[in-house]
C-alpha cells in the first residue's frame, strides 16, 4: 500500500507540472506547539517539549467537477523531562510521517490513497467506534496517527453517503483491538450513513486477521479471524441525542476476550446562561465475554464535559471521567484564548496514575496523574 501510495504521488506531481497555473494551487502551512508540563507522580516531574507538523498540499482541477489533490505532512517532536533531586534527564525525539495521500474526487465522490485519517461515529468523549484513530478530546492539538489505507466514499442527493475502506502495513493495535493484525493480511470494511427525521443513522463494518503474540495474558494464538459491526445515530431534538455500539467477535476462542460490547449514550445542551453553557455527557457500556452478548464482566465509564466562552477570544472548559469499575476520577480544566493564529493553553489535570481510558495518544500519557501543563499553538 506504501509503495501504490508513492506511485500516486508522483503521477499526481507530474501531473500538476504539466498543466497551467490557473487549474493548479500549491499551498504549505505549519503548525508549531510548544509545552511545558509538571507532574508531581511522573519519574520526572517537569517536561518540555516542542513540536511541528509541516503539511503541503496541491490540489489538480481536472474540468467537470474533477479534482486530484495530494497531501504531505510530518510530525516532529522533541521533549526532554528532569528529575531535579537526581539530575536526572531524559531526552526523546520523532520524526514520522503524520499525512501523505493521494485523491481523486468529485461533487459526490471521492477515492484517497495512502496515510490518512479515518474516523467517524456520533460520540465525541467515549467512542466505541474509535476504530482507527486515537483523538482524545481534552488535547488541544487533537493528535492521531493515521492508518495506510484505501478510502471510497460516494455522496447520494439525498445526503446518504457510503464508505468502502481496505488498510494494509499498519502496525500495533488500534483501539478496543486485542491483538496485533496479523502481517501480509488486509483489512477492510465499510460504512452506510443515511438520514432520518432531525437525524441520522448509521451501519458499520470491518473485518481483519489477528495474532495475540506478545500479549502476556493470552496464549500465542495466529490467524484470528476478527469481525466488527457497529450502529450508530444522532438527533437533534429538544436536545442533542446520540448512541454508538459495537460488538467485536474473534473467530477463535480466546476465553473472555473472544467477544468484546460497547455501548455509549449521549446528550448535550446548550443553555442560555451568560455567553452560553455548554454541556454534554456520555455513558459507556462494556463487557468482554467467551459468549457474544452475554454482558458477563461488564466495565462502565461516564463523562461530562462543559464549555463556557467568556468572550470572542477566551474559552473556559472542563471534563469529568468516572471509572465505575475502579472507582476513579479524571479531572481535566482548561483555559484557552487565542488570536489571530497565536493559542495560548494553561491545563490541570487530577487523574490516576494507571490510565485506563481508551484513548491513548501520545498527550494522554501526559495527563496520567495530578499536575498542569501550559502549551503555546501558532499555526501559519
Amino acid at each position: 500500500m506504501k509503495v501504490f501510495s508513492a506511485i500516486l504521488v508522483y503521477l499526481a506531481l507530474t501531473i500538476f507540472v504539466s498543466f497551467g497555473q490557473e487549474r493548479y494551487s500549491f499551498s504549505f502551512s505549519n503548525q508549531s506547539s510548544y509545552f511545558v508540563n509538571y507532574n508531581r507522580n511522573n519519574d520526572f516531574p517537569i517536561w518540555l517539549g516542542a513540536r511541528e507538523i509541516p503539511q503541503l498540499n496541491q490540489s489538480l482541477f481536472l474540468g467537470k467537477d474533477y479534482s486530484l489533490d495530494f497531501e504531505a505532512s510530518a510530525n516532529i517532536s522533541a521533549s526532554t523531562g528532569f528529575e531535579f533531586s537526581n539530575y536526572d534527564i531524559e531526552y526523546d525525539g520523532r520524526i514520522k510521517p503524520y499525512r501523505f495521500w493521494g485523491r481523486f474526487s468529485s461533487n459526490q465522490f471521492e477515492l484517497r490513497l495512502g496515510l490518512q485519517k479515518i474516523n467517524f461515529g456520533s460520540a465525541s468523549l467515549l467512542r466505541p467506534l474509535m476504530w482507527f484513530d486515537q483523538v482524545d478530546p481534552r488535547d488541544p492539538l487533537q493528535l492521531t496517527d493515521g492508518v495506510w489505507g484505501i478510502l471510497g466514499r460516494y455522496y447520494f442527493l439525498n445526503n446518504t453517503n457510503i464508505w468502502l475502506w481496505g488498510l494494509y502495513g499498519n502496525d500495533g493495535p488500534k483501539t478496543w483491538e486485542i491483538g496485533q493484525t496479523s502481517k501480509g493480511t488486509p483489512e477492510f470494511g465499510g460504512r452506510i450513513q443515511t438520514p432520518m427525521p432531525a437525524g441520522e443513522i448509521a451501519v458499520s463494518f470491518h473485518h481483519r486477521n489477528s495474532n495475540t503474540q506478545n500479549l502476556l495474558y493470552l496464549p500465542n494464538v495466529e490467524d484470528i479471524s476478527e469481525n466488527r459491526i457497529g450502529i450508530d445515530g444522532k438527533w437533534d431534538l429538544i436536545v442533542g441525542l446520540w448512541f454508538e455500539a459495537a460488538v467485536i467477535h474473534k473467530g477463535k476462542d480466546l476465553g473472555i476476550f473472544t467477544n468484546q460490547n460497547i455501548a455509549t449514550f449521549g446528550t448535550d445542551y446548550t443553555f442560555g446562561i451568560g455567553n452560553g453553557l455548554y454541556a454534554a455527557f456520555e455513558q459507556l457500556f462494556f463487557s468482554m465475554d467467551k459468549d457474544l452478548l452475554e454482558f458477563a464482566n461488564k466495565k462502565y465509564f461516564s463523562a461530562a464535559s462543559l464549555s463556557y466562552p467568556l468572550d470572542i477570544f477566551n474559552n473556559l472548559s472542563a471534563m469529568v471521567y468516572y471509572d465505575w469499575s475502579n472507582k476513579n476520577y479524571y479531572n481535566f480544566l482548561n483555559f484557552q484564548h487565542s488570536r489571530d493564529n497565536v493559542s495560548f493553553f494553561i491545563m490541570a489535570f487530577w487523574n490516576p496514575e494507571t490510565f485506563n481510558l481508551p484513548q491513548q495518544n501520545e498527550a494522554s500519557k501526559l495527563f496520567a496523574g495530578r499536575g498542569m501543563q501550559l502549551m503555546v499553538v501558532y499555526n501559519y
